[in-house]
């Protein structure tokens, strides 16, 4: 069963507000991930504490940093059903998570970071995880 779509409304805008993009879709995440799509972070949203105190402001802290992905996208867990199974089979290897985030470049995944990781920290540390995996891996794709 899918959360109700006026539940999650402010959770979606957390994201938005920072120019994340949806992707509700298998489609619209293949689209989003596609060859040659350059760097993408992409989020897994969910309606989970360590989301809102975590994740989701540490998501809009890493995205004032220089080095960035070119895009950044999401999907929300128990809502966007197909777009989130989508991006998980795009992560072989990688358990199941949410909130999770990955960066992907031209469609192939090049760092992950798992909600253990997301738990055990705090807003500005996982910030800082995610501003060094957009040096190592964002900076180098635009050179």
């Amino acid at each position: 069963m899918r959360y109700p779509e006026h539940f999650i409304v402010p959770m979606r805008q957390d994201l938005t507000q920072y120019g994340v993009e949806e992707t509700k879709t298998a489609e619209e995440v293949d689209k989003m991930l596609s060859p040659g799509s350059g760097t993408v972070l992409m989020i897994t949203n969910s309606v989970c504490g360590c989301a809102a105190g975590k994740a989701r402001p540490a998501i809009g802290l890493a995205l004032n940093h220089p080095n960035r992905p070119d895009k950044a996208a999401t999907v929300f867990a128990g809502a966007d059903i197909e777009a989130v199974a989508r991006v998980r089979e795009l992560l072989p290897g990688v358990p199941p998570s949410s909130p999770s985030m990955a960066i992907f470049r031209d469609g192939q995944p090049v760092f992950a970071l798992h909600r253990f990781q997301i738990e055990s920290s705090d807003a500005g540390t996982i910030a800082k995880m995610l501003t060094e995996a957009f040096d190592q891996h964002c900076a180098t794709a635009k050179k």
